[in-house]
């Protein structure tokens, strides 16, 4: 039995629609670049700094992206070299692709960075950059600046790296996160979560890096007391779908520095 024609028109319409939900569902998922700068002394330390605040992050707003994290290690960690961390989100890959481009054009930022960009290959303004890829979870497609508060020296921005023993016991634990309630479980403790993200590209595959945020320490113990002692953490813990799939955990505790977005 044939379709009345205008019946076969609103499925095909419903079909195109749904498909191109999905997929915009799909593109929705912001990537995150983290540019880590090691440095050697003060002097190189002062020099990110100005570059930073005066020329990279006023560079990036111009080329559309907000919301650019800035940090360091918190004081009182045993430290084997000053580090600054920068977070970028992008809405797309094609943004993250074309930055150095639209860089390459900006007088202003060419101007206001001009102490950084054309430093002497004698005194550089940091030891070397690394750099970290990221696409965010489904069950978190973009991020969420802290609104915490406080004194920035005082919080806590938790930046977390879980390495897996395989490419399958990664995924099992980027679906623990999804599809077990792991991003639930951090949200009703109050753990502030500002990115949940798949390391595309790095130095420590295959991983995963999220990010939490808390006023001061003595909050973000009380939250992952919370967290450990839920009856959900023990469910999951404890399920046998979920064993084995993290083999190292690296955690770094920073602060915001007063030119950060957040």
């Amino acid at each position: 039995m044939k379709k009345h024609p205008l019946v076969l028109f609103l499925t095909l319409i419903l079909i195109s629609a749904f498909a191109t939900d999905g997929y915009s569902q799909d593109q929705k998922r912001e990537y995150y670049q983290l540019k880590t700068y090691t440095l050697q002394n003060e002097k190189q330390d002062s020099v990110m700094d100005s570059y930073l605040k005066d020329a990279y992050l006023p560079a990036l707003k111009r080329a559309g992206i907000e919301k650019v994290g800035v940090f360091k290690y918190r004081p009182n960690n045993f430290l084997t070299a000053n580090k600054i961390f920068v977070l970028i989100p992008f809405a797309s890959f094609e943004q993250f692709e074309t930055l150095d481009d639209m860089l390459a054009q900006d007088k202003a930022y060419i101007a206001a960075g001009s102490d950084y960009i054309n430093a002497k290959s004698d005194e550089p303004p940091y030891e070397r950059i690394n750099s970290v890829l990221m696409r965010a979870f489904t069950g978190m497609p973009q991020m969420k600046p802290s609104e915490v508060q406080g004194d920035r020296k005082d919080r806590v921005y938790e930046l977390r790296s879980y390495e897996s023993p395989t490419e399958a016991k990664y995924q099992n634990k980027v679906d623990m996160f999804i599809k077990g309630g792991e991003i639930e479980l951090f949200e009703s403790v109050g753990a502030n979560a500002v990115f949940y993200a798949e390391v595309l590209s790095g130095d420590r595959m295959p991983n995963l890096m999220y990010m939490t945020t808390y006023p001061n320490m003595e909050k973000r113990d009380a939250v992952w007391e919370s967290f450990f002692g839920s009856e959900k953490w023990g469910e999951l813990s404890t399920d046998p779908k979920y064993q084995n799939n993290v083999n190292k955990a690296d955690k770094l505790f920073l602060y915001p520095t007063e030119y950060s977005d957040y």
